[in-house]
């Protein structure tokens, strides 16, 4: 395990006890010594400056290195050029480009702005910082909700590679058959980038079949049906979520993944419990 590289993904918190609780939260993940975390990034870039605070919370707190995630979609170039340029001043050296989400309110053609996809932005990145940044991007080993096709979306994803991503975290997903097929075609398309597999803990029915559903992720019938069983015994749910996850995580570093970033949901226990499930499972 001593080996292994992962990484923890936060997001702004939105309430007066998600920020009180926070600094807790830190010193459980930051005490597992990740790479890094993550601070992700609302909608339209409705949660930017919650993004920054965060970062600087995350930076002074632990001393761990913190990347922000930037979206592009709604924005323009010299509003991601300010963003970028304070990012840099701050001590940044690596983001996690995408393109992000339509916000709500975005109804006409010209809602999306000067940027259409995250391969723009990581261009924009390159073009205007050079290699001062690690750049990271978004993977889809089952796919993108919203791509036309398998094909089409993995030729989106060797543009992000082409326009200059240092590498990958695919989004959560629950066969790592999907991941094995995903580096299989990276293989023959030439991409040698290393794509981290991301991990959603599972600690609830409702919220982790929210999560798939909005994402197109696959949760295997049979674990959707036992984790139904079990959604009013939190105890026995939290075990079985446990234990799928652990599989997951061990099939895929065996299996030759580059490291695991865990989706924390702001969390500590759930992903720390993984750690040190893998800790006893992989060999260091």
């Amino acid at each position: 395990m001593a080996s292994l590289s992962f990484s923890f993904e936060l997001f702004p918190p939105r309430t007066p006890e998600g920020v009180a609780k926070l600094p807790l939260v830190l010193d459980q993940l930051a005490a597992a010594h990740p790479a890094y975390f993550s601070v992700t990034y609302g909608a339209g870039g409705s949660d930017q400056e919650g993004t920054y605070e965060t970062l600087l919370t995350v930076v002074r707190h632990t001393g761990v290195e913190a990347a922000p995630h930037l979206t592009c979609v709604g924005s323009t170039r010299k509003h991601i050029a300010a963003l970028l340029d304070r990012y840099r001043e701050a001590g940044v050296r690596r983001i996690v480009a995408l393109r992000g989400d339509l916000p709500a309110t975005a109804l006409s053609p010209a809602a999306p702005g000067e940027f259409r996809y995250a391969n723009e932005l990581v261009s924009f990145i390159r073009q205007t910082h050079g290699d001062h940044f690690k750049i990271e991007v978004a993977a889809y080993p089952e796919m993108h909700p919203q791509a036309s096709g398998p094909g089409a979306d993995f030729d989106n994803f060797r543009r992000k590679v082409e326009a200059g991503a240092d590498a990958a975290i695919t989004q959560l997903f629950y066969n790592p058959a999907a991941y094995f097929d995903f580096m299989e075609r990276c293989g023959k398309a030439g991409i040698t980038i290393p794509v981290v597999p991301g991990i959603m803990p599972i600690t609830s029915y409702a919220s982790i079949t929210k999560f798939c559903a909005g994402c197109g992720a696959d949760l295997p019938r049979w674990v959707r049906l036992r984790l139904e069983e079990l959604q009013f015994d939190r105890a026995a749910l939290h075990d079985f979520g446990a234990g799928v996850v652990t599989r997951l995580c061990e099939t895929l570093v065996k299996n030759g993944a580059p490291g695991l970033h865990f989706y924390t949901i702001n969390q500590a226990e759930p992903t720390l419990r993984l750690l040190r499930n893998l800790a006893a499972a992989v060999p260091a």
